[in-house]
């Protein structure tokens, strides 16, 4: 249930996340680029958060 959780609260996180702002300066993009990436990546690695923990409830 935990990790279902942790995984869902990542599904497309906006602008008032830490990790948003560091990565808009570190690559140097525009708020707009980094908005479409970092919603991107999110939303990515929520789906393949659910999908593992999908198939470990099948494991277990």
């Amino acid at each position: 249930m935990v990790l279902a959780i942790g995984a869902g609260s990542v599904f497309f996180s906006h602008v008032n996340d830490a990790g948003f702002w560091l990565v808009k300066e570190y690559f140097g993009m525009t708020v707009g680029q980094t908005l479409k990436t970092w919603s991107a990546m999110e939303t990515l690695l929520s789906v393949t958060g659910l999908v593992f923990v999908m198939a470990l409830n099948l494991v277990i």
